[in-house]
């Protein structure tokens, strides 16, 4: 009789630790998932103001057609991107052609004391810091899951139960950020 209560007692703390590993994945898994939602509304939310931005540097810079092509390509290969990798590089891309459409509208004094545009630069400005900040939490919800899944025993029951791990959203040119800044007077 007491080897019963033994096997039964086994049988419940394993019964207990598997639902409590589960369920903790899951809730790892939805705020990830969560997160990389959160990424992608504000990544919406700047390639939905920037053809905004583009008719208002269109206007002063008609000459500049390189930089706008750019511009909406790179948009539009940030739009269609699938995954967290190809969604860095798209990105990258993105803030490079971004980079390119600034510097031609810091070259008419007109277009940068235009209203309309700072309201649209200010609103853009906002949300690369909101991007930035669901960077942030996509990638800490990715550590906390990648994390649990990879201690034991977890990492016994993890694989058995469906969870992989997820990708960092990370810098694609890690070279570029390694690099110091070039500072001249």
């Amino acid at each position: 009789m007491l080897a019963v209560w033994i096997i039964l007692g086994i049988v419940v703390v394993i019964a207990i630790f598997l639902w409590a590993t589960y369920n903790g994945l899951v809730t790892l898994k939805v705020r990830v998932d969560e997160a990389w939602s959160d990424i992608t509304v504000q990544l919406k939310r700047r390639a939905d103001l920037i053809p905004n931005i583009v008719n208002s540097v269109k206007g002063y810079a008609a000459h500049e057609s390189g930089v706008f092509e750019a511009v909406t390509e790179a948009r539009s290969n940030m739009l269609n991107a699938k995954g967290v990798k190809e969604t860095a590089v798209a990105e990258n891309q993105f803030e490079g052609a971004l980079k390119s459409l600034f510097a031609v509208a810091e070259a008419y004094p007109d277009l940068k004391a235009n209203q309309n545009f700072m309201q649209l630069q200010q609103e853009l400005v906002d949300t690369e810091d909101k991007i930035q900040g669901s960077r942030r939490f996509y990638n800490g919800g990715v550590r906390d899951l990648n994390t649990k899944i990879q201690v034991f025993p977890n990492n016994v029951f993890a694989g058995m139960l469906g969870f992989t791990k997820r990708d960092f959203y990370e810098v694609e040119d890690q070279a570029t950020i390694e690099k110091p800044v070039d500072v001249q007077f």
